[in-house]
């Protein structure tokens, strides 16, 4: 959408029926391109979403002396062979949490230093626990930010390994980050969880998977320790699924307004942690069909509250909680403190903005309580903080409510530049 507005205005209507395409996995498409950038060899890349997330990662990589050609649909990554170039210029991750702790970890393996920035909120987003277990491993990493945030200076010279402690009870993404780069450490990697913690752990389970993909060998040692050996990893033609985060939203849609929406492309059998979303529906009195080749929801004439531990899928949280307006009884969304790390504090943010519409909704350290109360829903302008999921999330409630308009809708260019027209083509 060229030419952004400052405000979208959302369409009420009924029932839908309809087929959607969501774009691929900023999540796999991230993992996936660091993982070909690694590799000794020329990959290629179907299926990858284009975003600003995977820009800004494309981007790091570029500086760090690895071309990825990505004018055609199925891009081309030549790979570096585990032996990255020190930059010329700061490696700027934007607002791309993903790409701040990944970048972080790779920029060990270059050849001198590499500085590491981004945007206001990126300094705002802790990375302590990141730093900490790679300078176990041997880096050498000073960060320069308040608080253990960006900006930080990485040493580079290689990754010696060995073993680490690592905190992950805040982000699974510094666990991921550590594994990304291990296979080209110069021994093997073990890195175990403090106090046996981790938050979101599919995510570790889907970095895994891109790794195996890839040829790296890692995996469980045991249920709190990881080990990775020190094989670069090989050149591979690697399709991305449809993202399952952005695919929460279109099923919300249908258990919101009523009515099908069927996502093609999305297994249930995915490894990507957001397709358990479909079994909060599911407890909401939605019908599910769960299909190799994609997946639909039918939403129900009752929608039921809840009580859900959403750890394994907090983006898709943003969206139940939307849900959860409509429903006939109180829900509980539980076990979310790090919505609080991302890029805004999105249970104060969903909190502040649901409480607009004349919800009663109530956040807690780890949790956001919703009370429906239909009688008092009214339209509002909702801020997005600059943050794409609360656009997303918010936008669904304009399916039932008159009068919801977004304000700053490019944020969504994040993980799906095309959201408003989708959202727009329900019928």
């Amino acid at each position: 959408m060229e030419g952004w507005p400052d405000s979208i205005a959302i369409r009420p209507r009924g029932a839908l029926d309809v087929t959607v395409t969501v774009p691929g996995s900023r999540s796999l498409t991230n993992r996936a391109l660091l993982a070909a950038a690694l590799a000794d060899g020329e990959s290629r890349i179907r299926g990858g979403l284009e975003s600003d997330d995977t820009e800004a990662m494309r981007d790091c990589l570029d500086a760090l002396g690895v071309a990825v050609d990505c004018r055609e649909p199925v891009w081309r990554v030549a790979g570096c062979g585990g032996r990255l170039r020190a930059p010329g210029r700061t490696l700027d991750v934007r607002g791309s949490g993903t790409t701040a702790r990944f970048i972080t970890a790779a920029a060990t393996l270059a050849d001198g230093p590499s500085r590491i920035d981004g945007e206001a909120r990126m300094r705002e987003r802790p990375i302590d626990d990141l730093v900490h277990a790679l300078v176990q491993l041997g880096a050498e990493i000073e960060i320069e930010g308040r608080n253990g945030c960006p900006p930080l200076r990485v040493s580079g010279g290689g990754l010696p390994g060995g073993n680490a402690l690592i905190d992950s009870s805040r982000s699974s993404q510094y666990v991921s980050g550590v594994l990304l780069a291990a296979p080209c450490a110069l021994h093997d990697v073990t890195l175990r969880l403090k106090d046996g913690v981790l938050v979101s752990r599919p995510y570790v389970e889907m970095t895994l998977s891109v790794m195996h993909a890839f040829g790296a060998e890692a995996g469980w040692a045991e249920s709190d320790v990881l080990r990775v050996a020190s094989r670069p990893y090989e050149p591979r033609d690697h399709a991305v699924e449809p993202d399952a985060s952005s695919a929460a939203y279109a099923f919300a849609a249908a258990a919101i307004a009523g009515g099908r929406v069927r996502v093609e492309g999305l297994s249930a059998r995915s490894v990507q942690a957001d397709v358990r979303f479909l079994d909060a529906l599911e407890a909401m009195g939605c019908r599910v069909e769960r299909g190799e080749r994609g997946c639909e929801v039918q939403g129900p004439e009752r929608l039921l509250g809840v009580e859900v531990d959403a750890n394994d899928f907090p983006d898709a949280a943003m969206a139940l909680a939307v849900v959860a307006l409509f429903a006939d009884g109180p829900s509980r969304i539980g076990n979310v403190a790090n919505l609080r790390i991302k890029e805004t504090d999105r249970l104060a943010a969903l909190e502040a903005e649901l409480r607009k519409l004349g919800a009663n909704a109530h956040a807690g350290a780890d949790e956001l309580r919703i009370e429906p109360a239909p009688e008092r829903y009214r339209g509002a302008v909702i801020e997005t903080y600059d943050d794409h999921r609360m656009a997303m999330a918010l936008a669904l409630a304009g399916l039932r409510i008159p009068g919801v308009a977004i304000r700053d809708p490019a944020c969504v260019r994040k993980t799906w530049p095309d959201y408003f027209q989708a959202l727009e083509r329900l019928s």
